[in-house]
C-alpha cells in the first residue's frame, strides 16, 4: 500500500514541478503543492505502521518521528487560534502605527469575524427550526469555508511565487513598481522596491530597470522620476534607466512598461512589495507578460493587513468565476445534506 502511496507523491511531485516551471502565476501552484504535500503526509504515516517493528529498536528515531507527528497535529488543529490571535495582534499594530481608516482595520474585522465564525456561527445554526432555516445556514456556512479555503491558498500560491533559488536570471528588463511619494522624495516601502531592483539589477548585468509609475494626488512629480533620481543617487548609471511616468494602476504600470520594451519576448523580473508580488503577476499574466516576480520586504503588521487588501483586489478580479464555484459547492452541500 504504502509503494502506492510514493507513487502517487512521485506524481504529485510532478504535477506540481510542471505548474512551478509552466506557469506558477495562478492558485494550481498553491492546490498542487498542497496535494503533494497530503500525499506525503498520508504515505509517511503507512511506511511508519509498515516498519514499526524495526522502530522500536532505535528509540530516538521512534521518538523523533512521534514528536513530529503530535507536533503536526498540534499545528493544525492550533491554526485558527494562532490565526486569529496574530491578526488581531497585528490589526492593533497597524491601528496604533497607522491610524483609523477603514483599510487599516482589515486584519481585527478579519480576526473578529473569524473568531464569530468558530465560536458563535456553529450555534446559530441549532437555532433553526424550519427546513429552510438550516438549509440558508448550511448554504452561508460552506460558502464562508470556500472564501477561507481560497484566501489560504492564495496566501500559499503567493508564496510560492516569491521562492527564487537564484537572483541572476539573463533578464532584459526589470520593472519596479511606483508606490506612492511624499511630494517628491521617496517613501521608505518605495525606496525599497527600488533597492531590490537595484540588486537584482547587479545580478542581471544587461537588464534596463524601468522606473514605472505616474503622478497621483499630493504628488508633486511622476513616481517614475522620482524612483530614477533616487536609483542614480545609489550610483546606478542613468542609461540603464528608463522611465514610465503615465500609470496609475497597477495595470497600467505593466502596461505602459512594456510599450518601452525593445524586444518582444524580453526577459522581464517584477519588483514590488512581497505581499502585492502574486496580484500583479496574476495581472501581467492576463496582458501576455511573461515575467517572474520578486518581492521588497515590508514591516510584518503592514504585510498581513496589505495582504488581505491583496486578496480583496484578487477577488475583484476573478469574483464571477469564485462566485459560480462557491454557489454550486453550497448548494449541492445543501442537497447531499438532506
Amino acid at each position: 500500500m504504502w509503494q502506492i502511496l510514493m507513487v502517487l507523491f512521485g506524481i504529485s511531485l510532478c504535477i506540481f514541478a510542471g505548474v512551478m516551471v509552466r506557469e506558477p502565476r495562478t492558485l494550481w501552484s498553491g492546490v498542487t503543492f498542497f496535494w503533494m504535500m497530503v500525499c506525503l503526509a498520508i504515505a509517511m504515516l503507512f511506511v511508519l505502521a509498515r516498519y514499526l517493528d524495526w522502530l522500536n529498536s532505535h528509540s530516538v528515531l521512534r521518538y523523533l518521528l512521534i514528536g513530529l507527528m503530535f507536533l503536526a497535529m498540534f499545528s493544525i488543529l492550533a491554526m485558527p487560534v494562532v490565526l486569529i490571535l496574530m491578526f488581531f495582534v497585528e490589526g492593533l499594530k497597524v491601528i496604533r502605527h497607522e491610524g483609523m481608516k477603514p483599510a487599516n482595520l482589515l486584519s481585527m474585522a478579519f480576526s473578529v469575524l473569524l473568531f464569530g465564525y468558530l465560536t458563535v456561527w456553529p450555534f446559530i445554526g441549532g437555532l433553526g427550526r424550519n427546513i429552510l432555516g438550516t438549509k440558508l445556514y448550511v448554504f452561508i456556512s460552506i460558502f464562508a469555508a470556500y472564501l477561507l479555503v481560497l484566501l489560504a491558498v492564495y496566501s500559499l500560491s503567493a508564496i510560492l511565487n516569491l521562492i527564487h533559488l537564484r537572483k541572476r536570471r539573463k533578464a532584459d528588463y526589470i520593472i519596479v513598481l511606483g508606490a506612492g511619494l511624499l511630494g517628491t522624495r521617496v517613501t521608505p516601502l518605495l525606496a525599497a522596491r527600488i533597492d531590490k531592483g537595484i540588486e537584482l539589477l547587479r545580478y542581471n548585468r544587461n537588464a534596463v530597470l524601468i522606473m514605472s509609475g505616474g503622478q497621483g494626488p499630493g504628488e508633486d512629480m511622476a513616481e517614475g522620476e522620482a524612483m530614477a533620481a533616487y536609483a542614480v543617487q545609489k550610483g546606478v548609471d542613468e542609461d540603464r534607466i528608463a522611465v514610465e511616468n503615465r500609470s496609475g494602476s497597477t495595470e497600467e504600470n505593466l502596461l505602459f512598461s512594456r510599450e518601452l520594451m525593445g524586444k518582444r519576448k524580453a526577459k522581464v523580473i517584477l519588483v514590488t512589495t512581497a505581499y502585492h508580488v502574486f496580484r500583479a503577476l496574476i495581472l501581467a499574466r492576463q496582458q501576455g507578460m511573461k515575467c517572474i516576480g520578486f518581492g521588497a520586504k515590508t514591516k510584518w503588521y503592514f504585510t498581513l493587513n496589505a495582504l488581505l487588501r491583496e486578496f480583496i483586489g484578487y477577488l475583484s478580479l476573478t469574483w464571477k468565476r469564485h462566485m459560480v464555484v462557491a454557489v454550486l459547492v453550497a448548494c449541492v452541500a445543501v442537497v447531499i445534506s438532506y
